[in-house]
């Protein structure tokens, strides 16, 4: 039976977001090596400058009110990228990984503040969310200031997805990716430049890790998602992110020696299954007969909520 060129499409987006999470997942133990040496401000100061510059082509096009929800957004995106690479200082980029991965049950927490309907399965999800992190941090000695930096990342990337989802119904993806990463580039480069001369001789020692975050950790998988997710449903590529912290968790032991004890793995296996249960409420009420879908699925990255307008992207990672 001959394969639709549909079918074709789809398969090949799904690889696509694959690659993507797999690429996120080595951004944890890179940021965890090299925020030693630089400070979390260089680092993502040099990091989304070389971004930035390869989105410079979708800058032709400005309008006001595309630059205002453009600065709006890397704002918020801005305070994400801060809290993780400064929690990255203290705590395992594994756990790390996994904690900043609630942003997948906050979103339809947050979203009761914006007047739509709570699901009790959110409810639940994020319940057992949070008795994951008690179980992993019960295992590293409890919760620590790294940890509530991580938190407070994955709260702010969750006000990052809400925003964009209202944004991405009224510009082109592409070029609203390119004004967040350049106004994240801009503020971080003018906070970062009283330290930059000093932190020269770092900068070019890890020359390659800072390369391999702007230009493919960030610019690569910007444009892999929108590619994908012309094919790939929103609610599909909701549950491929979760693969994320598992990659994490993987190129952390590989690269970095980190290992999960009997209660880490616990921890991470709730949390994933939070993750599962605040994507699955729509087929398991359905499943139940206790409700009827809801119009979209709650949703865990700016690609999958921009995917029904381009259909979209970008992540942090």
């Amino acid at each position: 039976m001959s394969v639709t060129p549909s079918k074709n499409l789809h398969t090949r987006g799904i690889l696509l977001l694959i690659v993507t999470t797999l690429i996120w997942g080595t951004t944890f133990p890179v940021l965890k090596e090299t925020v030693v040496s630089i400070s979390p401000i260089v680092l993502i100061a040099v990091r989304f400058v070389l971004a930035a510059l390869v989105f410079t082509p979708w800058l032709r096009r400005l309008n006001a009110r595309l630059v205002r929800d453009g600065v709006l957004l890397g704002s918020a995106y801005l305070a994400s990228y801060i809290t993780l690479t400064v929690g990255l200082e203290t705590i395992a980029a594994g756990r790390a990984a996994f904690m900043l991965s609630l942003s997948v049950v906050f979103v339809p927490l947050l979203e009761l503040f914006l007047g739509r309907r709570l699901q009790m399965m959110a409810v639940f999800a994020a319940g057992l969310a949070i008795v994951g992190i008690g179980v992993m941090s019960w295992e590293g000695g409890g919760l620590g200031l790294g940890d509530l930096w991580i938190f407070g990342g994955a709260l702010s990337y969750t006000v990052y997805i809400l925003l964009l989802e209202a944004a991405t119904l009224r510009h082109p993806p592409l070029a609203l990716s390119a004004i967040q990463l350049f106004l994240v580039a801009g503020v971080s480069l003018i906070w970062a430049a009283p330290d930059l001369v000093a932190q020269l001789p770092a900068i070019a020692t890890h020359w390659g890790q800072l390369l391999y975050l702007g230009l493919v950790v960030t610019a690569m998988t910007t444009i892999t998602q929108a590619v994908a997710q012309q094919w790939v449903s929103a609610h599909e590529t909701a549950l491929l992110y979760m693969l994320e912290p598992v990659f994490a968790a993987i190129f952390s032991f590989w690269l970095l020696g980190e290992r999960f004890g009997a209660r880490g793995f616990v921890g991470a296996g709730l949390i994933l299954a939070a993750m599962v249960f605040s994507q699955s409420q729509a087929a398991i009420t359905q499943w139940l007969g206790t409700a009827k879908l809801p119009g979209r699925a709650s949703l865990v990255s700016p690609v999958a909520l921009s995917s029904t307008t381009l259909s979209s992207t970008e992540v942090l990672k």
